[in-house]
């Protein structure tokens, strides 16, 4: 009962950007000594992929046609893909604005264990979201991305985001290339985007 108070007390914080509960968990909770991080790295890396596929599937819902075959193929694509290009792109900015090019296993693990926001994703089984839900999580996602960053490279806020930012972006732009049609599907979203950064910039700079 108290793991299970504990464990909750601690997602509460982490949804809250709260520096020092991420510090926690990526540097105690995370520990080379008692957990096989190589194991941890791929089972993080095929759950993300996982609910980017769900993602992507969920964005598709409303328009496509194709057969499942097909859908499939594409979703395959578009996450494969647009994942390449978030990492090549997010070890580019992190060398270019923050020299970072040491610690590219610890910070990937840091970027995964991050990304926890994307289980919301799975309450879309369940219940029925509009598609700029899918987004606000998104947003969500690169916050928590930025908090992780700043945490492991001590770097300043605005460095991390605009790392992230970039990383993300490149993403998004990838996935248009691939497949243009979705883009009517997701612009309606982002007529939120300014005012919900504004929030959640705010909140990484909340101290604990």
């Amino acid at each position: 009962m108290e793991i299970g108070k504990r464990n909750r007390i601690i997602f509460i914080h982490l949804v809250l950007h709260r520096p020092k509960v991420y510090r926690h968990v990526l540097y105690n909770e995370i520990n080379q000594e008692t957990v096989n991080i190589q194991h941890l790295l791929w089972k993080l890396v095929f759950a993300f992929l996982l609910l980017d596929s769900y993602r992507s599937l969920l964005l598709r819902r409303t328009h496509e046609q194709s057969s499942l075959v097909l859908i499939t193929m594409k979703v395959l694509v578009d996450v494969l893909t647009t994942n390449l290009a978030f990492i090549f792109s997010f070890a580019i900015a992190a060398k270019g604005l923050l020299n970072e090019v040491s610690r590219k296993r610890e910070i990937l693990l840091g970027i995964l264990i991050s990304s926890y926001f994307k289980i919301f994703l799975l309450a879309m089984l369940v219940w029925e979201f509009p598609v700029s839900a899918i987004f606000i999580i998104d947003i969500l996602v690169l916050t928590s991305n930025s908090m992780a960053l700043k945490v492991m490279t001590e770097s300043s806020t605005s460095r991390c985001i605009a790392v992230c930012l970039i990383a993300h972006t490149v993403r998004f732009l990838v996935g248009q290339i691939i497949e243009p049609t979705t883009f009517f599907t997701q612009f309606g979203s982002f007529v939120h985007l300014s005012s919900l950064f504004r929030i959640l910039r705010f909140q990484l700079q909340l101290p604990l």
